[in-house]
């Protein structure tokens, strides 16, 4: 019953403030809302402790190539109602993929791990445009129109990127088959029988990440349309600049005189022996 009350009350509260932001924009007044007045808190900065380690060895995503890949894309929309102006189009980048494919492979040492010299990037994914465009009415309202401009590709990369820099590390997996002699006869294989070795080596996948966008756009109606008349499609032209960041997480060895850092709180640390 309580919970009704209090939901009428605040329900009389919103129907007041609406009412009277109506009255006020009727008497040209401001539309005050209610507020509330923010406390200011205290911030002071946390002391740290750095323990001194040699050469840790840390798990890190590692930069393998930062590439800016030129797109170049084509398209018609269609504009429902037609129009006479396009006033703004904003546009963003949504990336569906960023792949690696390696082609090419140097052995490290003598293990079983190689390292990536060239390898092939595929980039897939859309281009959101917002279209802003004023219709034939004299006083019509801005229409709006969103179209999603689908694009696809691939790169040629080669690593390392600069000399002494990353390269993406992958190690192969192996298969081994021992087979024998029927013991009876020496004469035929044994088909019931055979020793297997597997050895799967599990490897961190390269990925991607979208940095930037440049976008260079020629918007036009295939068909002149005169001064104050109507088109129905927009065709447009884009170049597209995207730079993207290839990683792959790997494990990195730190120079000597690297500190771990662990921050000094008290009340979290345990208490020292009286």
């Amino acid at each position: 019953m309580s919970t009704l009350i209090k939901k009428k009350k605040r329900g009389n509260i919103l129907s007041e403030q609406l009412d009277n932001q109506v009255n006020n924009v009727s008497k040209g007044e401001p539309c005050p809302v209610a507020s509330t007045e923010q406390i200011p808190l205290t911030s002071a900065i946390t002391p740290v402790i750095a323990t001194p380690v040699t050469a840790p060895t840390i798990k890190v995503p590692v930069v393998l190539a930062e590439p800016t890949v030129q797109i170049v894309v084509e398209s018609d929309i269609t504009l429902t109602p037609a129009a006479t102006e396009i006033k703004r189009v904003k546009k963003n980048v949504f990336l569906n993929q960023v792949k690696l494919v390696p082609v090419s492979f140097a052995r490290i040492d003598n293990t079983d791990f190689f390292a990536v010299t060239r390898a092939k990037l595929f980039v897939a994914g859309h281009i959101r445009k917002n279209i802003e465009y004023a219709s034939s009415a004299c006083n019509g309202a801005l229409r709006d129109r969103i179209a999603d401009v689908q694009f696809s590709g691939f790169t040629d990369l080669t690593f390392p990127q600069t000399p002494g820099g990353p390269t993406p590390i992958l190690g192969i997996s192996e298969f081994a088959e021992a087979n024998f002699l029927n013991e009876k006869t020496q004469m035929d294989a044994r088909l019931d029988k055979a020793f297997f070795q597997n050895l799967v080596k599990y490897n961190e996948q390269p990925f991607g990440e979208l940095v930037a966008a440049n976008f260079f756009e020629l918007d036009f109606s295939p068909i002149m349309a005169a001064p104050e008349c109507t088109f129905s499609t927009l065709r447009e032209k884009i170049v597209l600049e995207l730079t993207v960041k290839v990683l792959q997480v790997q494990q990195v060895r730190l120079g000597a005189g690297t500190n771990v850092i662990t921050p000094d709180l008290f009340g979290l640390t345990p208490p020292t022996s009286l």
